[in-house]
């Protein structure tokens, strides 16, 4: 029986562009440690909106990668970040 084969993808070191490198630190590095990194540095920063958790309220450095100051729901961020890896 042969063990199950792990979903590499998310695995495989991502290069990061400079906007979300200011944010997570130098690439490359996994989607998964960028999603970590990410939510540390949301909150230290207390980027997150207090009356509803699921909202990302960008700072100077969040907004250059999410290309908005508006503020964000957590799932869309996801897609965003996408667009800084490659």
């Amino acid at each position: 029986m042969t063990p199950p084969k792990k979903n590499s993808k998310f695995m495989k070191p991502m290069k990061i562009s400079e906007e979300l490198a200011a944010v997570v630190g130098k690439g490359p590095m996994p989607r998964t440690e960028v999603t970590k990194q990410l939510w540390n540095y949301i909150k230290k920063h207390k980027r997150q909106d207090p009356e509803n958790k699921r909202n990302i309220i960008p700072d100077e450095k969040l907004a250059a990668v999410f290309g908005s100051k508006k503020a964000i729901n957590m799932f869309q961020m996801t897609k965003l970040v996408n667009g800084h890896l490659s």
